[in-house]
This record gives C-alpha cells, structure tokens and sequence, in this order.
C-alpha cells in the first residue's frame, strides 16, 4: 500500500466517521486493511523509528497519522 492510497484509505474513513479523532480513524484504517498489511505498516514505522520490536497494532496506526501528518504539510 503506497502512501497515495493510505491518505484515500484514510480521507474516506475520515468521510465515514467525521466526530472522530485522527487517531481513532486511525485505528479504524488499520483494522479495514487486514492483518498482512497492518503488519506492513507496523514494520515501516518500525524502521522509521530505528526500531527492532513493537506492538502490531500501535506501531500501524502511528505509522497512518505518520504518513498523514506528513502529507497535509506545515500547520498554519
């Protein structure tokens, strides 16, 4: 899953559920794309951080808000 379409995945999830924070829709993205590909977002953080171990789960939702705080740019 590119970093593209992590950012639909999340824009439509957002969609979906508009009262909740980033992080919860988050975990929802990370639960829609299934086991293999949590575990893929989890080691990408995982490297990013220069880390050899961590929870599946956190370290892919952290991954997510990662990849979309990176790409919606500086804060106004």
């Amino acid at each position: 899953m590119t970093d593209e379409e992590l950012v639909v995945e999340f824009a439509l999830t957002r969609l979906d559920h508009p009262d909740l924070d980033l992080e919860d829709v988050a975990a929802l993205v990370v639960r829609r794309v299934g086991a293999d590909r949590m575990l893929d977002l989890a080691g990408r953080n995982l490297a990013t951080r220069g880390e050899l171990r961590g929870a599946a789960f956190p370290s892919a939702v952290e991954h997510v808000l990662r990849v979309v705080l990176t790409l919606r740019g500086p804060a106004d």
